[in-house]
């Protein structure tokens, strides 16, 4: 993995995440940083523990559960031993409605358990409502900018 490779993770039931997740990818060169798009059911905990940035795009599903394609890889992060992600930067952009009690309570629990394992939190997590796109892209932008500076 080179230097100003960012991994992009999303979890998504939608396909919000994941839109969102393409769209980090396009801006990342704006940055002169290669976005490395993935769908949490393809990433395992040694993709995370390899990987120098990291940028978690998560939806909320239901009363508050991860959405199914992130189950398996936050509870296989959360099995991790603490330090077993020293070494990684990120991010976490979080989805959700607020007419729900858990607002974006899966981006929360990832906020907490890559911090917990040892990465380091580069920029502080952003709760995005049901009309994210205006804000999640200036937080996009942002996170670049930071992660561009630690390269």
């Amino acid at each position: 993995m080179s230097e100003n490779e960012i991994l992009i993770i999303f979890g998504t039931e939608t396909g919000n995440a994941e839109e969102l997740s393409d769209t980090a990818s396009r801006l990342a060169s704006d940055y002169d940083l290669i976005g490395k798009v993935m769908d949490m059911e393809d990433v395992t905990t040694d993709i995370l523990a390899e990987s120098k940035n990291l940028m978690v795009i998560c939806s909320t599903w239901g009363d508050g559960e991860q959405p199914d394609n992130a189950e398996d890889l936050y509870e296989s992060t959360n099995n991790l031993n603490d330090g077993d992600l020293n070494g990684l930067k990120f991010s976490v952009l979080a989805l959700g409605d607020t007419a729900f009690d858990l607002f974006c309570e899966s981006g929360k629990e990832w906020d907490n358990v890559l911090e917990e394992k040892g990465g380091e939190r580069i920029i502080d997590r952003i709760d995005c409502d049901t009309d994210y796109d205006d804000y999640a892209e200036d937080w996009i932008r942002e996170a670049f900018y930071k992660f561009k500076k630690l390269i």
